[in-house]
């Protein structure tokens, strides 16, 4: 039976093996272990086999989760993002504990994110989420609207505009998964160049972690590679987005 440690050395190792074929330095590609639906103690054996970025969908139990590793690992290097669906009346709970959040994908929860950060923290590091290919079950702002919401997000305190994540559609081929994280990149390059100064594009999972590295991905979001087979969600009247 394989450990999460053992996980984690396949899953860095898949990730160093794309990043040589891309000609990319191996790390440019950051890790995010998705630990939604497993406990405390699951991010426990994670953090003791050194990965320390940890992504939840569900905030609640994300929150729950933050809370019980402060107890138990007080001091630790863990770094939490929140990369599910924010609703309106959970923006409080991400503000105030989160240090990531992956999926803005409107102005007024970027707003809300931006007015509830506690003072003295430091700013909430942002991704918008944009659904590149039009997936009618995915969240995120159209390609056509991206560049509106950036300029509305960019000047909000307490939040800092870090770059871009997409969920596309499963795809069976690598080409068919390239061409599409190609098209994030594309848009990731083309606020660049109208000077928003990004440097994350958080996109690819278990699935297609080498395509999205051939296609440039500068962190991959990976849960069921690590952690094994998930539980039921906790939370079941809030959307998934892993």
């Amino acid at each position: 039976m394989t450990t999460i440690s053992d996980n984690l050395q396949q899953v860095n190792e898949r990730l160093a093996r794309a990043c040589a074929l891309a000609g990319r330095d191996a790390q440019a590609v950051t890790l995010l272990a998705v630990s939604k639906t497993f406990g405390p103690e699951a991010v426990q054996q994670a953090l003791a086999a050194g990965q320390h970025a940890f992504g939840e969908n569900y905030i609640q139990e994300g929150v729950e989760k933050i809370l019980a590793l402060r107890e138990t690992r007080p001091g630790a290097a863990i770094e939490w993002h929140c990369i599910g669906p924010i609703q309106s009346n959970k923006t409080r709970l991400v503000a105030a504990h989160f240090d990531w959040v992956q999926s803005v994908d409107r102005v007024r929860i970027a707003q809300r994110l931006s007015e509830q950060r506690p003072t003295g923290m430091a700013p909430l590091q942002v991704c918008l989420q944009v659904n590149v290919d039009g997936g009618p079950t995915k969240s995120g702002v159209a390609p056509a609207d991206l560049t509106a919401l950036a300029e509305a997000v960019a000047p909000l305190p307490g939040l800092r505009l870090r770059g871009l994540m997409c969920i596309p559609e499963p795809a069976a081929e690598f080409e068919a998964q390239r061409a599409v994280f190609l098209q994030a990149r594309a848009l990731f390059d083309g606020l660049n160049a109208r000077g928003f100064g990004l440097d994350t594009l958080s996109m690819g999972m278990s699935d297609d972690l080498e395509a999205a590295v051939a296609a440039g991905s500068t962190m991959v979001r990976v849960g069921r590679a690590v952690f094994g087979s998930r539980a039921a969600p906790p939370e079941p009247s809030t959307p998934a987005a892993t």
